[in-house]
């Protein structure tokens, strides 16, 4: 219902009932604002050309986000699952020097490997890929995953950052309980951003990197979503004014009154002061069927939206991976049929415009960490009238503790005993 009919049938009500007192009068004038301030809120989040409710990846139909984190020293990690509703076709595109991920081939066109029932983008490194037999678990219990005997191969595509040693010891990793419980964590709806879920313990360029995210909705409806976990040897930072990279491809306000910094707080761009160890890591989606190699395209499409955001990019010590995943049902898109064409390019190129913002908001929201400044910090003109995100915007993400560990650790402790 439109605002101005909202406030017209209000009205009406009022007139058409005397005996409505002052109070009550206000209260239902006061209902009535509401109420056309939602719906034009739910009007303005589908409109084409503008992000999505949340500007989320959970914008995208059927997509949840599950994130858990430690920053409590000696940790400085975390787990960030993406679970569709559905098993969903997803493709991968792996172009940085040092990745750390796990049944990515299954990804390729020329397996039989119908979709995944999950994502997982986490820190630790390759350790931190142990998280994912959490995440299979979780699935597993619920049934969910190709049908393989007498039970279910739940198939949980990972990618991994280089977080090791940030929050004080090497072996402070996640583990498989770190999994299950981000997995517990799965929402809708807002995704919390910045010093986060797989992005607890990434560095960008010499500032605090973390996870961000973003949406946007297409002309004919379709929804594109993305979410990155920012860890790159690169800068986000133009080094010629200090400005975010993301910034020029901001979308309706989204970043809230952000800046170009004083000229005085940009002697020179921030740099990274430590070993080359780092990688960025990311899913886009979409609504939109698509074919597994379409799927692939789009990953691979997104890239260029790293290269715009960050620079540089896919460097020898980087291990920048990205999945794209499909929750749409129908016949699917494919990359050679001539008709798909205009709609697959449309979606590609949002793909990768929605990443270089997500990446945006990951810098955006990151907040300072040991001797890791977050943006606002180091460039505290910049985000001088930047207004704080809605507390119904924020999204949550548990922190995990020794009880919530111990809750779920016999999950891990049931294999059959081997026989005498």
């Amino acid at each position: 219902m439109k605002p101005r009919l909202v406030a017209l049938l209000a009205g009406a009500l009022v007139l058409t009932v005397p005996h409505l007192g002052a109070a009550a009068q206000a209260t239902t004038q006061a209902t009535t604002q509401t109420t056309a301030q939602t719906t034009a809120q739910a009007a303005k989040a589908d409109t084409p050309g503008l992000p999505g409710r949340n500007n989320a990846i959970t914008d995208v139909p059927g997509i949840k986000v599950g994130q858990v984190q430690s920053a409590k020293a000696p940790y400085l990690t975390g787990t960030t699952v993406i679970y569709p509703a559905q098993m969903a076709v997803t493709g991968v595109d792996q172009r940085g020097g040092a990745p750390a991920t796990k049944e990515t081939d299954l990804l390729d066109p020329l397996n039989s490997n119908p979709g995944v029932n999950a994502v997982m983008l986490g820190g630790s490194s390759m350790y931190g890929l142990a998280a994912t037999d959490g995440v299979i678990r979780w699935l597993e219990e619920r049934g969910e995953g190709v049908r393989v005997g007498s039970g279910v191969a739940p198939i949980v595509p990972a990618a991994d950052i280089f977080d090791l040693g940030r929050g004080g010891d090497f072996k402070a990793r996640t583990t498989p309980e770190w999994g299950y419980l981000a997995a517990q964590a799965l929402k809708d709806g807002p995704v919390r951003q910045g010093v986060v879920g797989g992005g607890t313990g990434a560095r960008a360029g010499g500032l605090k990197g973390g996870v961000g995210t973003a949406s946007v909705i297409l002309s004919d409806g379709t929804v594109v979503g993305a979410i990155v976990v920012v860890n790159s040897v690169g800068s986000a930072v133009d080094p010629r004014d200090c400005s975010l990279f993301a910034a020029r491809f901001e979308l309706a306000g989204e970043y809230r009154g952000l800046q170009t910094p004083k000229a005085k707080e940009c002697p020179r761009p921030a740099t990274a002061n430590g070993p080359s160890m780092n990688t960025t890591i990311a899913v886009v989606a979409t609504n939109a069927p698509l074919e597994k190699a379409a799927a692939a395209r789009m990953a691979g499409n997104a890239q260029d939206g790293l290269s715009r955001a960050i620079n540089p990019m896919h460097t020898l010590g980087d291990g920048d991976t990205i999945f794209a995943m499909s929750t749409g049902g129908g016949t699917p898109l494919r990359v050679n049929n001539p008709a798909d064409t205009r709609r697959l390019n449309e979606i590609f190129n949002a793909g990768a415009d929605t990443l270089t913002r997500a990446v945006g908001h990951a810098m955006l929201n990151a907040t300072t960490v040991g001797t890791a400044s977050g943006y606002c910090d180091r460039y505290p003109s910049a985000c001088k009238k930047v207004s704080p995100l809605p507390a119904d915007k924020r999204g949550e993400a548990p922190d995990v503790t020794r009880a919530s560990l111990a809750a779920v650790a016999e999950k891990f402790r049931d294999a059959p005993a081997l026989a005498e």
